[in-house]
């Protein structure tokens, strides 16, 4: 009889194994260090997109705050982190929202926020930090592809997992991160109350996303290389808006044990693969690309996801 409890304990660390190697990947860009001071941010008033220059204001504002991060950062003797920043307080980055503290947070608007009747909200999985190029320029192809009256929102409002971490294992990060991104989205449809919300949400991304759904007043949910949201069912995630998932053939994340393993530290896996039959999503054609690869320029699950957010089906492209 002893032998069954130890086969059960092995059974266990396997998964875990496997879990850990299998949600954590290599991304460009090099982790910021949120060892490296920056100041408390200076409060900002409610976001309104009502007044001209409104929004010009708050781009300035937060703009300084990059500066003052940056100054801080470069006397701290990290001139990597300062080279981020001064390149964040360019006239090209829009920032809703910034605070260098703990590895960074920001938010940063592509397209026409003010005029837009279309949004759709980014919300990255794991290692993607403030001088993650690949994030930035996924939004601005998701913005390019939607064309006018659109908007994209790269909200980093998290600490991200790290790659290799039993955090991109578990749900802790997510738990964090769902009240900051309801709180924001709300926010946000109260600033836009005549435009279409859609969350897209990517690889650990898709867990905070989950986390949050049923506090997110958006038209869709789209679930897009994840490894689970710990939900059994589309359903039990309690959102009114629309659930989508989509995969690409070549995505490693096709690899993850769907499961959900209750260990002595926590819990352990996400449980029902979002694009399986039994959850019950809205499953989209999301190409033969690999995990990064969604919002590549000319692909297929750009394309379709660009089609959702615009409240079309994707299955017409």
């Amino acid at each position: 009889m002893a032998s069954r409890p130890r086969s059960r304990r092995l059974r266990r660390t396997l998964l875990a194994a496997l879990v850990a190697a299998s949600v954590a990947v290599p991304t460009v860009g090099a982790v910021g260090p949120a060892a490296v001071p920056a100041p408390v941010p200076a409060p900002l008033a409610p976001l309104s997109l009502a007044l001209p220059g409104e929004l010009a204001g708050r781009y300035a504002a937060n703009r300084s705050a990059v500066q003052a991060a940056e100054a801080m950062a470069d006397a701290h003797g990290d001139h990597g982190r300062a080279a981020t920043l001064r390149a964040m307080a360019g006239e090209d980055h829009r920032l809703l929202s910034f605070d260098g503290r703990d590895g960074g947070r920001s938010v940063e608007v592509f397209g026409d926020l003010a005029g837009a009747t279309r949004i759709a909200v980014l919300v990255p999985g794991s290692d993607t930090r403030l001088d993650s190029h690949r994030f930035r320029s996924g939004a601005a192809e998701l913005q390019r592809e939607l064309g006018r009256g659109t908007a994209v929102l790269a909200w980093l409002g998290y600490r991200t997992p790290a790659t290799l971490s039993a955090a991109a294992t578990t749900p802790g990060r997510a738990q964090e991160a769902a009240p900051l991104l309801a709180s924001f989205v709300r926010e946000l449809a109260a600033a836009a109350p005549r435009a279409r919300l859609t969350l897209l949400c990517h690889s650990y991304g898709s867990v905070v996303c989950a986390e949050a759904a049923d506090r997110l007043p958006v038209a869709g949910l789209v679930l897009y290389g994840s490894p689970g949201t710990r939900a059994d069912r589309a359903a039990d995630l309690g959102t009114t808006g629309t659930v989508w998932a989509g995969r690409a053939t070549d995505d490693w994340i096709a690899h993850v044990p769907h499961v959900r393993v209750s260990l002595v530290f926590g819990e352990l896996g996400f449980g029902t693969d979002p694009v399986a039959p039994e959850f019950g999503a809205r499953v989209f054609d999301a190409g033969a690309g690999g995990h990064s690869d969604y919002l590549r320029r000319g692909s297929v699950p750009l394309r379709n996801m660009a089609r959702i957010v615009a409240g079309r089906d994707p299955a017409d492209a």
